[in-house]
């Protein structure tokens, strides 16, 4: 026996990256590879009633892509073109690429070889995790999620706050489904579509398995099926709309509808071909048009709003000051002595 055989072979590490907008299915996806034995990064965001079986998301990982999105100034569901830009500036930051690569380590070690990473805000910083991944010598995979845009919306506006209307959601869909689709390509990648997933998970989660090369769906054992027949639950997609019930602009509805149709074929066998991507790439050319136009009728709103913004900002003590001043001596000298010295006292003056 030769001694190359009593070598340990290095283990394969693998990271699947579960993406696409909020209310697709991400969770779902999250879930059921983490139940057949993928480390999902604890602690996890807690259940909730929007989302009773879990998020199968890790707390440390939500509230980095909420600091990361504060510093770039971008929305979780962001409708400008321009967001992807900004966001993207902080992928080329060293302290930020050190930082996640020393917490995605420390998630191997502690998790295994085969990680599962979900937030409706990776997104957004998807070369940041591709740069982590490849320093931990792990190889990124992506899972995007599709789910018709009018149910997205319509769970959206059921299920959270109301202050993004129907418009302002179905743009921020298109945006993000047709950005993300072209940051995942030429990588490893599947399309799944929710409502595979709910009819029969096993289908589009063995395909997953096989073209990834997880250990963990492979080698499933009979419990860790039935663990997951028993976590997926069909009743849990509440919202069916159609453009029926939801209101957008006729040229918005047709981007949205294209949008859809194209991205859906991503989930046929063979489906991801260079004709799909190049009709695909003109969608998106063709919506930022759209999100231009729109922004150059809406800039006397987006003026007027940036002036409010500003008269509500606090006046600076210095301005104050030169403002009390400019004060004729007779007005002031209606206000009591002890009311000045008051006022003197909290601009910093020393009379």
């Amino acid at each position: 026996m030769s001694a190359t055989s009593h070598e340990t072979l290095p283990v394969k590490r693998r990271v699947v990256f579960v993406v696409g907008s909020g209310r697709s299915g991400t969770s779902t996806m999250s879930g059921t590879l983490q139940t057949l034995g993928m480390h999902v990064p604890q602690p996890e965001v807690d259940a909730d009633e929007t989302n009773p079986k879990g998020f199968g998301e890790p707390q440390w990982v939500v509230e980095f892509h909420d600091e990361l999105l504060q510093r770039c100034n971008v929305q979780v569901s962001d409708s400008r073109p321009a967001a992807w830009f900004e966001a993207g500036k902080l992928t080329n930051l060293e302290p930020l690429r050190a930082r996640l690569h020393e917490w995605l380590e420390s998630q191997f070690a502690e998790g295994g070889a085969e990680l599962v990473i979900k937030d409706p805000r990776l997104a957004w910083f998807l070369g940041l995790w591709r740069s982590a991944a490849m320093r931990c010598d792990a190889t990124p995979a992506y899972v995007t999620m599709l789910r018709p845009v009018t149910e997205v919306v319509g769970s959206k506006q059921r299920y959270y706050a109301s202050k993004f209307g129907e418009v302002n959601r179905t743009a921020a869909w298109v945006n993000m489904m047709l950005h993300t689709e072209r940051a995942t390509r030429g990588s490893a990648r599947a399309f799944v579509r929710y409502h595979d997933l709910l009819t029969d998970w096993t289908v589009p989660v063995n395909a997953v398995g096989q073209a990834f090369d997880l250990d963990a769906v492979k080698s499933a054992s009979a419990n860790d099926i039935r663990a997951v027949h028993a976590f997926i639950d069909p009743s849990l997609r509440r919202v069916q709309l159609t453009w029926d019930d939801v209101e957008v602009p006729a040229r918005l509805r047709e981007l949205a509808e294209e949008s859809w149709r194209h991205l859906d074929g991503l989930a046929d066998p063979d489906g991801d071909t260079p004709d799909r991507h190049a009709a695909l790439d003109e969608l998106r050319a063709a919506y930022a048009d759209f999100y231009d136009e729109a922004e150059a009728v809406a800039q006397s709103s987006a003026l007027a709003a940036h002036r409010e913004g500003l008269a509500q900002q606090p006046m600076p003590a210095s301005v104050v000051r030169r403002g009390v001043d400019r004060v004729p001596h007779g007005v002031r000298a209606m206000v009591p002595a002890s009311a000045r010295r008051g006022l003197r006292r909290a601009l910093g003056r020393a009379r």
